[in-house]
């Protein structure tokens, strides 16, 4: 019989228990956990009769749990041939650069500074009062045939205010629009 420690040294390899990392997956093969549960998920659909229920999840890739080898830099298609900073500019690019440059300062135009040109725009606020548009919960179907039943509404008042009997007799078509 072994003892514990005869066990270990056999099952497991020094140098990888060392730095292993323990990491859970995700369900159906994924790299990294499902961070959403179905109670989470803010996605809905209209059911109809002005409900909403959650939509249904979406199915797992089928490359799920495959790292891409595109991303890598081992895996990318095309290696650099040179050294960084290789690409300058020729003797007639240089020259066409330093007159426009020139010109522009004659000009006066105001040449940006490495900290303008590196700053990002500040994003435009939204206004904390408001709130977003509720869904109807009605389906498409259920939408139009409202807007048709407003429409019929809208014409038969016009008909009647006219003393017409159909839309044919008017001048103008009748469009709530």
């Amino acid at each position: 019989m072994k003892t514990f420690q005869q066990f270990i040294t056999e099952a497991y390899d020094k140098d990888v228990m060392g730095r292993s990392q323990i990491t859970k997956t995700g369900e159906g093969g994924r790299i990294y956990p499902d961070r959403k549960s179905g109670a989470q998920t803010r996605r809905t659909k209209a059911v109809g009769g002005g409900k909403t229920t959650p939509a249904k999840t979406y199915k797992t890739r089928k490359d799920a749990g495959v790292s891409n080898p595109k991303r890598s830099p081992a895996g990318r298609s095309q290696q650099p041939t040179r050294e960084r900073g290789s690409a300058a500019l020729s003797a007639k690019a240089a020259q066409k650069k330093a007159y426009l440059e020139r010109k522009a300062r004659e000009k006066g135009a105001k040449t940006k500074s490495a900290s303008e040109l590196l700053s990002k725009k500040a994003k435009p606020k939204t206004d904390p009062n408001y709130k977003p548009r509720k869904a109807s919960g009605y389906t498409r179907a259920e939408r139009k045939a409202l807007y048709r039943k407003g429409e019929r509404a809208l014409r038969d008042i016009v008909l009647q205010a006219t003393g017409k009997k159909s839309e044919k007799e008017l001048k103008h078509k009748i469009t709530s629009k």
